[in-house]
């Protein structure tokens, strides 16, 4: 594997295609988010990785500053940027309470969601799955996006429901406007 990730050194999807970059989902950068298991920039500790490479594959805490009035909905994006494919691979995709106010470790299980939390289709599967980037790839960021709605996601007439839809097809379909937005970004590497 090491080989394989020497040879796809230079390739990386890059911010281009990130739910960040979505013209839908543009909006004032009013919000801050923080985990107490690492800072921006950072390493990921093992526990937050997939269980392909020892991990635990558990979601890291997750706070964010007081929401902008009128949210009505949180949307979580959790990519990976440096994956060797054209687009950043959706690591996470989940709809929250705002009332939540924060997410503990495992809050984005696909199998016991915290309170308030509604976990969507990702890229992998449903729920939170944790980084296992190719073995000799170089460092891999991923990063936590946080958008504050002002109407709640709903199924669209005609379409495929927002629980079965894959994010290339729901990101940009989301019309409520954006509140407030942040990010965090965790890196990992093998």
């Amino acid at each position: 594997m090491t080989l394989l990730g020497r040879l796809l050194a230079n390739r990386r999807a890059g911010e281009t295609h990130t739910a960040w970059n979505l013209p839908n989902l543009r909006g004032p950068e009013l919000l801050t988010l923080t985990s107490q298991d690492f800072s921006d920039g950072e390493a990921m500790p093992l526990k937050h990785c997939a269980k392909s490479v020892d991990g635990a594959d558990l979601s890291p805490h997750l706070a964010w500053s007081p929401l902008p009035s009128g949210t009505a909905q949180l949307l979580l994006v959790v990519e990976d940027i440096d994956v060797p494919i054209a687009k950043p691979a959706v690591h996470c995709l989940a709809l929250i309470d705002p009332r939540a106010g924060h997410l503990e470790p495992g809050a984005l299980s696909s199998r016991q969601p915290g309170p308030g939390v509604r976990v969507l289709r990702s890229t992998i599967g449903r729920g939170y799955h944790g980084p296992a980037p190719i073995k000799g790839h170089g460092p891999h960021r991923y990063v936590f996006q946080l958008f504050a709605l002002s109407a709640a996601v709903a199924n669209a007439p005609g379409t495929t429901p927002i629980d079965r839809a894959r994010p290339r097809a729901l990101l940009p379909a989301i019309t409520a406007s954006v509140a407030g937005r942040a990010r965090l970004t965790g890196v990992y590497e093998r």
